[in-house]
């Protein structure tokens, strides 16, 4: 069994939502070094900002896609293990569906490339359910096939395939997680790229009403980020992991209509709701199978729904949009 204490890490995209929530729970294990690279797209100052008291923790910014930079930062800081958190938020795939898709196989090249040559020891790849599409059985394993509506979706497959593909031929030491639906506090409240839980609770603070699109009848598997972020840990302690896929979520679904409601109950809004059409390419299923997960890792989800949206929420009610 590896262990994460003492160890020089670097994180991809470490300023995000997921991210940041890793590079403190990394520095809570005890790592030596974590080293945050971000462009910022997505990522923010306040995110990091417990991080940044620490001096065990070290911010570059700029993009995990090149080459150089990610080299000169893997020999400068001497780092053992990555962590590959670095994207592009599914809904940017309506705006520049290009990028969206490039974004997640050129970082995952880069990686790569790196890893062969020996500049690190440990890739942790975090794909995402959205590889699979719609479920076509559920609970969703890990031999689910892939089939991504959105270029987003299709950019994570497709660096899963090329991941998975260099264990194979080389060797190499790599695991891959796919967590399902995350949430949490930090999680991008703002502007079309916003997540549903943040962004309705900051139409309703703000006086305005909960919008839901298509019929609301689409479902998610909800995990919350701290629970994410010990199972990430976990797929690089535990070398079983070692060439394989494994699920992260909690193993049940819950509509989006349900979500809303509960979202207005904790508000005390009892107003109309905004209908929108269906979104384009959206997935209509989720619910992962954590079998896998618990077999290899020994992971279970200890934050209950009904716990980690209080705590989310709670968060919400007191922060400034």
């Amino acid at each position: 069994m590896a262990d994460i204490k003492g160890k020089n890490v670097l994180v991809t995209g470490g300023a995000g939502f997921i991210g940041s929530h890793l590079c403190d729970g990394l520095l809570e294990k005890g790592a030596a070094k974590v080293v945050c690279l971000d462009n910022f797209f997505l990522g923010k100052m306040e995110n990091i900002e417990e991080a940044m008291k620490d001096d065990r923790f070290v911010l570059y910014r700029d993009d995990a896609r090149n080459f150089g930079v990610v080299q000169a930062i893997l020999e400068k800081e001497q780092i053992e293990v990555v962590f590959n958190m670095a994207t592009i938020a599914l809904n940017y795939s309506f705006f520049n569906p290009f990028d969206a898709y490039m974004v997640n196989v050129e970082i995952a090249n880069t990686l790569l490339e790196l890893l062969k040559v020996g500049a690190y020891k440990t890739l942790i790849h975090t794909s995402s359910s959205e590889a699979y599409g719609t479920a076509q059985y559920s609970p969703m394993d890990e031999n689910h096939p892939t089939d991504p509506t959105t270029p987003y979706a299709a950019g994570k497959a497709a660096a899963d395939l090329m991941v998975h593909s260099f264990y194979k031929v080389l060797n190499l030491d790599i695991s891959i997680v796919r967590p399902f639906n995350n949430y949490g506090p930090r999680q991008n409240a703002v502007g079309s790229l916003a997540a549903i839980i943040p962004a309705t609770a900051r139409r309703i603070k703000e006086g305005g009403m909960p919008m839901v699109e298509g019929d609301g009848e689409q479902t998610r598997d909800f995990i919350y980020v701290k629970d994410t972020v010990r199972g990430l840990i976990l797929a690089y302690e535990k070398e079983e992991s070692r060439g394989k896929i494994i699920n992260l979520g909690s193993g049940k679904d819950i509509s989006i209509n349900s979500l809303l409601q509960g979202i207005c109950d904790y508000y005390g809004y009892t107003g109309e709701w905004e209908h929108r059409p269906a979104r384009t390419s959206d997935v209509r299923n989720l619910c992962a199978s954590s079998k896998r997960a618990k077999e290899i890792l020994g992971f279970e989800p200890e934050i209950r729904f009904d716990e980690g949206i209080k705590l989310t929420l709670d968060w919400y009610k007191e922060k400034e949009f």
